[in-house]
Protein backbone atom coordinates (compact mmCIF):
# COMPACT_ATOMS: atom_id res chain seq x y z
CA UNK A 1 0.00 0.00 0.00
CA UNK A 2 1.31 3.41 -0.85
CA UNK A 3 0.92 6.63 1.10
CA UNK A 4 0.95 10.13 -0.35
CA UNK A 5 1.83 13.41 1.29
CA UNK A 6 0.99 16.56 -0.66
CA UNK A 7 3.02 19.75 -0.36
CA UNK A 8 1.34 22.79 -1.85
CA UNK A 9 3.59 25.76 -2.62
CA UNK A 10 3.80 28.82 -4.76
CA UNK A 11 6.01 28.01 -7.73
CA UNK A 12 8.31 30.92 -6.92
CA UNK A 13 8.94 29.39 -3.46
CA UNK A 14 10.00 25.93 -4.61
CA UNK A 15 13.51 25.52 -3.25
CA UNK A 16 16.61 24.33 -4.99
CA UNK A 17 18.10 21.11 -3.67
CA UNK A 18 20.75 23.15 -1.84
CA UNK A 19 18.19 25.41 -0.14
CA UNK A 20 16.05 22.46 0.89
CA UNK A 21 19.09 20.60 2.25
CA UNK A 22 20.10 23.67 4.23
CA UNK A 23 16.62 23.86 5.74
CA UNK A 24 16.73 20.17 6.70
CA UNK A 25 20.15 20.66 8.28
CA UNK A 26 18.92 23.66 10.27
CA UNK A 27 16.10 21.51 11.68
CA UNK A 28 18.75 19.12 13.00
CA UNK A 29 17.75 16.02 11.03
CA UNK A 30 20.30 13.62 9.58
CA UNK A 31 18.88 13.37 6.08
CA UNK A 32 20.85 13.93 2.90
CA UNK A 33 18.88 14.48 -0.28
CA UNK A 34 20.01 13.09 -3.61
CA UNK A 35 22.53 15.54 -5.14
CA UNK A 36 20.48 15.87 -8.34
CA UNK A 37 17.08 16.40 -6.71
CA UNK A 38 14.93 18.91 -8.58
CA UNK A 39 11.43 19.18 -7.11
CA UNK A 40 9.99 20.85 -10.22
CA UNK A 41 11.37 18.39 -12.75
CA UNK A 42 11.90 15.04 -11.02
CA UNK A 43 9.40 12.24 -11.45
CA UNK A 44 9.90 8.96 -9.64
CA UNK A 45 12.08 7.63 -6.87
CA UNK A 46 14.49 10.01 -5.15
CA UNK A 47 17.01 8.19 -2.95
CA UNK A 48 18.16 9.71 0.35
CA UNK A 49 20.67 8.98 3.05
CA UNK A 50 18.87 8.70 6.38
CA UNK A 51 20.98 8.70 9.55
CA UNK A 52 24.08 7.98 7.49
CA UNK A 53 22.64 4.93 5.72
CA UNK A 54 21.61 4.81 2.06
CA UNK A 55 18.58 2.91 0.82
CA UNK A 56 15.77 5.20 1.93
CA UNK A 57 13.81 7.72 -0.10
CA UNK A 58 10.47 8.46 -1.68
CA UNK A 59 8.82 8.98 -5.02
CA UNK A 60 8.35 12.59 -6.00
CA UNK A 61 5.92 14.08 -8.52
CA UNK A 62 5.18 17.71 -9.32
CA UNK A 63 2.08 19.09 -10.98
CA UNK A 64 0.17 22.36 -11.17
CA UNK A 65 -2.49 22.62 -8.48
CA UNK A 66 -5.03 23.45 -11.16
CA UNK A 67 -4.71 19.83 -12.31
CA UNK A 68 -6.34 18.81 -9.01
CA UNK A 69 -9.63 20.54 -9.72
CA UNK A 70 -11.35 17.13 -9.72
CA UNK A 71 -10.32 16.71 -6.09
CA UNK A 72 -12.19 19.52 -4.36
CA UNK A 73 -10.73 18.72 -0.92
CA UNK A 74 -7.12 19.03 -2.12
CA UNK A 75 -7.92 22.09 -4.18
CA UNK A 76 -9.40 23.78 -1.07
CA UNK A 77 -6.36 22.85 1.03
CA UNK A 78 -4.00 24.23 -1.61
CA UNK A 79 -5.63 27.68 -1.51
CA UNK A 80 -3.45 30.14 -3.48
CA UNK A 81 -0.55 27.70 -3.95
CA UNK A 82 -0.10 26.87 -7.61
CA UNK A 83 2.16 23.78 -7.38
CA UNK A 84 1.59 20.40 -5.76
CA UNK A 85 4.56 18.20 -4.91
CA UNK A 86 3.43 14.67 -4.14
CA UNK A 87 5.74 12.51 -2.03
CA UNK A 88 4.91 8.81 -2.04
CA UNK A 89 6.25 6.00 0.15
CA UNK A 90 5.32 2.42 0.94
CA UNK A 91 5.59 0.70 4.32
CA UNK A 92 9.13 1.66 5.39
CA UNK A 93 9.34 3.92 8.43
CA UNK A 94 12.65 5.24 7.10
CA UNK A 95 11.00 6.34 3.87
CA UNK A 96 8.15 7.87 5.88
CA UNK A 97 10.70 9.73 8.01
CA UNK A 98 12.33 11.12 4.85
CA UNK A 99 8.98 12.46 3.63
CA UNK A 100 8.16 13.99 7.01
CA UNK A 101 11.56 15.67 7.29
CA UNK A 102 11.22 17.18 3.82
CA UNK A 103 7.66 18.25 4.64
CA UNK A 104 8.83 20.05 7.78
CA UNK A 105 11.53 21.88 5.85
CA UNK A 106 9.11 22.86 3.07
CA UNK A 107 6.65 24.19 5.64
CA UNK A 108 9.12 26.04 7.83
CA UNK A 109 11.18 27.83 5.21
CA UNK A 110 9.20 27.76 1.97
CA UNK A 111 5.57 28.31 2.99
CA UNK A 112 4.24 24.88 2.05
CA UNK A 113 0.85 23.63 3.14
CA UNK A 114 1.12 19.90 3.85
CA UNK A 115 -1.70 17.36 3.64
CA UNK A 116 -1.50 13.62 4.14
CA UNK A 117 -3.89 12.18 1.55
CA UNK A 118 -6.34 15.07 1.82
CA UNK A 119 -6.38 15.37 5.61
CA UNK A 120 -6.47 18.91 7.02
CA UNK A 121 -3.00 20.41 7.43
CA UNK A 122 -1.37 20.26 10.86
CA UNK A 123 0.51 23.10 12.47
CA UNK A 124 4.25 23.15 11.90
CA UNK A 125 4.83 22.48 15.60
CA UNK A 126 2.66 19.33 15.57
CA UNK A 127 4.24 18.10 12.34
CA UNK A 128 7.74 18.67 13.75
CA UNK A 129 6.91 16.74 16.93
CA UNK A 130 5.41 13.88 14.93
CA UNK A 131 8.48 13.84 12.68
CA UNK A 132 10.83 13.58 15.65
CA UNK A 133 8.85 10.59 16.92
CA UNK A 134 8.88 8.90 13.51
CA UNK A 135 12.62 9.48 13.16
CA UNK A 136 13.20 7.72 16.49
CA UNK A 137 11.01 4.79 15.46
CA UNK A 138 12.63 4.59 12.02
CA UNK A 139 16.11 4.48 13.55
CA UNK A 140 15.09 1.17 15.17
CA UNK A 141 13.64 -0.31 11.98
CA UNK A 142 15.68 -3.22 10.65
Amino acid sequence: MSNTQFAFLKKINIPSRESLQSSIDSLGFKLTLHPDLNLLEDCGFSPCIFNGISGSGFEVFCEPTIDLVDDEVLFDIAKENDICISMVWRSSLKDYACVMIVSCALTKDFGAVISYEGDPPESFENMLQETREIVLEAANEV
